[in-house]
């Protein structure tokens, strides 16, 4: 059975679902990263891996508030609403924040990232060879992904699903960014236009533009679902037999991905995104001196200060939590 929640847990359940959206967007950031220091990854991967096709034999037999309890869909529920109603709202915010305040966003994940690598690899209990090992192997695996030359490729309906087959992983490992692998696979513009896209058609009441745009987010959906599935069976297996060594890939993951969120860049090539903007596509980390531009280093590390605080509090308050509980 779920654990027993109030309307408010399940309130703040939506706002960590808010906050994994945000992330999920945002290239080089992984919405995993988020539920880790949220204190509900384990529980989601769990609960992903116990649903299969006796949920239906329960809801016919002993209703649906059974269903909902015994498979814990009512926290699902909640995280999927936050998340989605975040991917949906604040597409546009990250977008237009990457185009025109790219160095002070980057500064605030590079700080937000920091402090995730400080706390996952703080739940290590115990050092080895393996462990270490694995940590090394996360970094180089991640670090090799954000240098990587992103794949161009056309919009069809097997792409788009293969797509959230891929991402969804990586969108539930701390550390790998989903969208970042979108924008390896070449569909990161795609699948953000298409949100976009369903959107617009949605308010103007263009039904015919909202039928293709909702096709392509079902499919993509669909694949999301179908690698949730798939994966989580893996990461619950990992977690219940090898935590110290998944807890420190996972590490090694967030150690890598600090090269995609170092702020200063020197662009090597373009891309246009979902808005039609010429974006970075490839760039190279450099020193702040070496910026060609203003580098605000003060506001970039003010930035990093507050999103190191940010993940130290919401730490913070979640162990209160934990102890007021027991």
């Amino acid at each position: 059975m779920s654990e027993k929640r109030s309307l408010a847990n399940y309130a703040l359940v939506t706002l960590k679902g808010l906050a994994m959206g945000a992330a999920d967007v945002v290239p080089g950031v992984s919405g995993g990263t988020i539920a880790f220091i949220a204190g509900i990854y384990e529980e989601l991967i769990a609960t992903i891996d116990k649903i299969d096709i006796s949920l239906f034999k329960v809801w016919k037999k002993e209703g649906f508030s059974v269903m909902a309890d015994t498979y814990n869909l009512k926290f699902l529920g909640a995280l999927f609403l936050g998340i989605g109603l975040s991917i949906l709202s604040l597409a546009k915010l990250i977008t237009f924040l990457l185009d025109e305040h790219p160095l002070l966003l980057w500064g605030f994940f590079f700080g937000l990232i920091i402090a995730s690598i400080v706390y996952v690899g703080g739940q290590i209990k115990s050092w080895n060879f393996g462990v270490i090992l694995a940590g090394i192997i996360g970094v180089i695996v991640s670090y090799v992904i954000t240098i990587a030359e992103p794949l161009s490729t056309g919009a069809s309906y097997w792409f788009i699903f293969l797509s959230g087959f891929i991402a969804i992983i990586a969108m539930i490992l701390p550390g790998i960014s989903g969208s970042f692998i979108l924008l390896l696979l070449g569909s990161y513009s795609i699948v953000l236009g298409t949100v976009r896209n369903f959107v617009d058609a949605l308010l103007a009441f263009d039904f015919s533009a909202l039928k293709d745009a909702a096709l392509k987010l079902i499919l993509f959906m669909l694949g999301c679902v179908v690698g949730l599935k798939v994966f989580s069976k893996v990461l619950t297996y990992l977690f219940k037999n090898y935590q110290n060594l998944t807890l420190a890939l996972l590490t090694g993951f967030m150690i890598g991905a600090l090269n995609k969120v170092w702020p200063w860049k020197k662009v090597l090539s373009y891309h246009t995104n979902s808005a039609g903007h010429q974006v970075p596509l490839l760039e190279k980390s450099i020193l702040p001196q070496n910026f060609d531009g203003d580098p605000k280093i003060i506001l970039v590390i003010v930035l990093a200060v507050i999103g190191f605080l940010t993940i130290f509090l919401l730490e913070r308050f979640a162990n209160s939590k934990q102890k007021n509980a027991i």
